[in-house]
């Protein structure tokens, strides 16, 4: 009969031992690549500047500019500036609200690269620069 205990008690430590490490596994993994918040700000961050490139061209007002839906269809891992960072690509419809009417988009392709800071607390978009001998990235932190 303690025999049978023993194997009991040690089959409940396993299995606990698995959930433990399944859980921790989960939550670090989850830790590393973007969210899809983080991509739906960085997606409102490079589409507000694009906007307000344009606006000043243009000499209007800049619009206010939602996103809406975000559907993620590839995380790709890279390293910028020596830092982890991912390619990131899918879909994902915006509302702009100009002065007197608002336009929805749907299904718009994106791209963006989101790099991790070092201490793993916050992520930055990252934008190809095209220079004279080369090209280079500029990071701006995204909120």
């Amino acid at each position: 009969m303690a025999f049978e205990e023993n194997k009991v008690r040690r089959s409940i430590q396993i299995i606990l031992a698995v959930i433990l490490v399944s859980l921790i596994t989960a939550c670090s993994a989850n830790n590393l690549t973007p969210s899809n918040q983080i991509v739906r700000r960085a997606i409102a961050l490079q589409a507000t500047q694009t906007q307000q490139e344009l606006s000043q061209q243009l000499r209007l007002k800049s619009p206010d500019l939602k996103v809406d839906r975000v559907k993620v269809t590839s995380q790709e891992p890279l390293a910028i500036q020596n830092l982890s960072a991912y390619r990131v690509q899918g879909n994902y419809d915006y509302t702009l609200k100009l002065s007197q009417r608002s336009v929805t988009q749907k299904d718009n392709p994106f791209e963006v690269y989101l790099q991790r800071q070092s201490e793993g607390k916050t992520w930055r978009l990252a934008q190809k620069q095209r220079e004279e001998n080369g090209s280079s990235w500029v990071t701006q932190l995204v909120e």
